[in-house]
């Protein structure tokens, strides 16, 4: 940078890589989660599903049912993708490149948000035609925190979109 000129420091990168990290968070523990579903009877979570007994918590692999591990499958993906645009976009801001890895970040959270909205939507729709727990259940934090990182990663992607060096000419 010559002497006299100003550079103009936009934090919509910045706050993108926050959502990133959010959205990463989220995913991880929604991943981790014991309670995706809830009955009085018993719980369900990507990894296994217990019920009740008068005095014995009996929990069994999820992992049998196709839909079950398609989901499952579907949401590691897309937290691999978060890893992965965290890492490039993270390097990307610290060396000074912006713009050569920003593109790509979209495009891969882009895919990121239709994979995770496509396992979050599975998800109840096999879960109701199963009816696994037979009684009143309700969705629980483990599947709403799936839902908070899908919008964090649509909020990211949406903003690696935005060409604000486009708009910097007209500053000066």
């Amino acid at each position: 940078m010559a002497t006299g000129e100003v550079r103009v420091l936009r934090p919509f990168k910045l706050i993108a890589l926050v959502c990133l990290l959010v959205a990463l968070a989220l995913d991880v523990v929604a991943l981790l989660s014991p309670a995706w579903v809830t009955s009085e009877r018993g719980s369900l979570s990507l990894w296994e599903a217990c019920k009740r007994a008068p005095d014995v918590l009996h929990c069994l692999s999820t992992l049998r049912t196709d839909w079950q591990v398609a989901t499952l499958v579907l949401i590691l993906t897309a937290a691999t993708i978060i890893l992965l645009s965290f890492l490039a976009s993270l390097v990307s801001f610290c060396l000074g490149t912006p713009r050569r890895y920003y593109r790509v970040v979209a495009v891969l959270l882009s895919v990121a948000v239709v994979l995770q909205v496509c396992a979050l939507i599975l998800y109840p729709i096999k879960f109701i035609d199963s009816s696994m727990l037979k009684t009143y259940h309700e969705f629980n934090w483990g599947y709403g925190l799936g839902w908070g990182s899908a919008i964090f990663m649509l909020g990211a992607a949406i903003l690696y979109c935005l060409r604000t060096d486009v708009y910097e000419d007209t500053y000066y």
